[in-house]
């Protein structure tokens, strides 16, 4: 990923609590990069397209970061500002078809020692349904479970990021978690139909 350089604009100071507290853009932003990193590649599914993603909403963040509230939830609003400009420069970015979960020098990480060849196969083909079962969701569907239960926000969070109701949250909530058990149950169908054939 790209380099992020805020250099001096990532010095403002922002008060918090007290006069004696002072923290940076910088200190609040950064610990966010990855996260945000993740959320962006969901969205537009290209490696490029998220960097880019990710750098205007920092660059838009630092701009607005004065009008900021104190004591409000600064990783909401974060998020907010990239879905925002996500949804505002959609032409602008490349739908990729797919989107991979390997490490960046390509070899994958296992978290069992013992896995055999074909419980690895199995846990790629599995993984790669849950995959293409999100990414089948349509966008304010797929945001909605990502934030929820990948970043695992609040509804409360959720709500005020997308700038809908909590019931709304809720809601889209369980259409998507639906959804993606529907075709992951229409994959596993379709998979055992081809094997007695």
């Amino acid at each position: 990923m790209r380099c992020l350089g805020l250099g001096q604009l990532g010095k403002v100071r922002l008060e918090i609590f007290s006069s004696q507290n002072d923290t940076t853009f910088e200190e609040l932003a950064m610990p966010l990069l990855d996260s945000l990193y993740k959320f962006a590649r969901w969205l537009v599914y290209s490696q490029n397209d998220a960097e880019d993603l990710v750098q205007e909403t920092y660059l838009k963040a630092l701009r607005h970061f004065t009008s900021f509230q104190p004591g409000t939830n600064f990783r909401a609003w974060m998020y907010r500002i990239l879905r925002n400009t996500f949804l505002t420069s959609r032409t602008g970015f490349r739908v990729a078809s797919h989107i991979s979960f390997d490490s960046p020098d390509g070899e994958r990480e296992l978290s069992i020692d013992n896995e055999t060849p074909e419980t690895i196969l199995l846990g790629n083909l599995d993984l790669q349904r849950v995959q293409n079962a999100i990414e089948k969701l349509p966008v304010h569907y797929r945001e909605v479970l990502l934030l929820c239960d990948v970043e695992e926000m609040s509804y409360r969070e959720i709500a005020g990021i997308l700038s809908i109701p909590i019931g709304t949250v809720m809601s889209r909530l369980a259409r998507a978690r639906k959804l993606v058990r529907q075709s992951l149950m229409a994959s596993r169908e379709y998979r055992q139909t081809c094997s007695f054939n």
